[in-house]
C-alpha cells in the first residue's frame, strides 16, 4: 500500500510508540491530485500536514503582476506544511502538482496531538525546520552566486532530502518540470542536464532522471567558477 510505504520510511513514524502509530494510521487520509492542480492555496486555513506519496509538487508564489517563483520542489517521501500549523496562520504559499500526485493528509488535530505527546516527533520537526531553512538559504545563494548548471544541480539534489532510503535515486520528472523548479527555460535546463550527465552525476532517460552521485551533485560547481 503506497501510504504504508510512505509511513514506514518516514523517520518521525519510526520513533512513535504503537498507540501513536495506530492513531496516525487511523486519522491520516490520502488524496490524488491531477497535474497542475492545487494541493493548497495561499491564504487558506492550514488544516493538514502533507506527505508526498507519489508524484512531484512545487511550493511557489505568484506576485500581483502575475510573475511566479518556485521556492521548492518536493518528491516522494517529503513532508511539508508544518510551519503554518505551528504558527496557526493561513498558508503563505501555493502548492501545485507538477504531475499526477498522491498526497497523505494528516489532520491538524493529530499533528498537534503528536506535538504534545511525542518528544521524538518534536525532535524531528526541529530537524525538519532547520533543514528547510538551509534549503531556502541555499536557494537564495544559488540564484545569486551560481551559474545555471550549478543551479540545476542543486535544484535536483535538494529534492532527495526525504527520499525513501531503500529506493533507487530516480525521479520521474520531465525537463519542463525541472525548468519550473529551477526557474529557467527548458532549453537551458536541457544544456545543464547534459553537462551534469557528462560529469557522471546523473543519467537522463525519457521522463526520468537517475541520480548517480547525490553528494557531488549537491555541491556541484562549474569548472569555470
Amino acid at each position: 500500500m503506497p501510504l504504508e510505504v510512505l509511513l514506514q520510511n518516514s523517520p518521525w513514524m519510526k520513533g512513535l510508540n504503537a498507540a501513536e502509530q495506530n492513531k496516525v494510521r487511523n486519522d491520516i487520509q490520502t488524496k490524488t491530485i491531477a497535474t497542475d492542480e492545487f494541493v493548497c492555496r495561499r491564504g487558506e486555513v492550514a488544516d493538514y500536514w502533507f506527505g508526498v506519496i507519489a508524484g512531484v509538487v512545487k511550493i511557489n508564489n505568484v506576485a500581483a503582476n502575475g510573475k511566479s517563483t518556485t521556492l521548492l520542489g518536493l518528491a516522494p517521501g517529503s513532508w511539508f506544511g508544518e510551519g503554518s500549523l505551528l504558527k496557526e496562520e493561513s498558508r503563505r504559499y501555493d502548492v501545485v502538482t507538477l504531475r499526477d500526485s498522491q498526497l497523505a493528509l494528516m489532520p491538524k488535530s493529530t499533528f498537534l496531538w503528536l506535538l504534545d505527546s511525542s518528544i521524538f516527533f518534536n525532535r524531528f520537526l526541529i530537524s525538519q525546520l532547520n533543514n528547510r531553512l538551509g534549503q531556502f538559504i541555499g536557494a537564495m545563494e544559488n540564484e545569486r552566486l551560481l551559474d545555471v548548471d550549478a543551479r540545476v544541480a542543486r535544484s535536483l539534489a535538494v529534492m532527495f532530502s526525504g527520499w525513501y532510503p531503500q529506493q533507487a535515486l530516480m525521479l520521474k520528472i520531465s525537463q519542463e518540470e525541472v525548468a519550473q523548479l529551477a526557474g529557467l527555460s527548458r532549453q537551458r535546463v536541457n544544456s545543464a542536464l547534459k553537462v551534469l550527465e557528462e560529469q557522471g552525476l546523473i543519467r537522463v532517460n525519457y521522463g526520468e532522471i537517475h541520480i548517480l552521485n547525490l553528494e557531488k551533485l549537491s555541491i556541484f560547481t562549474s569548472p569555470e567558477q
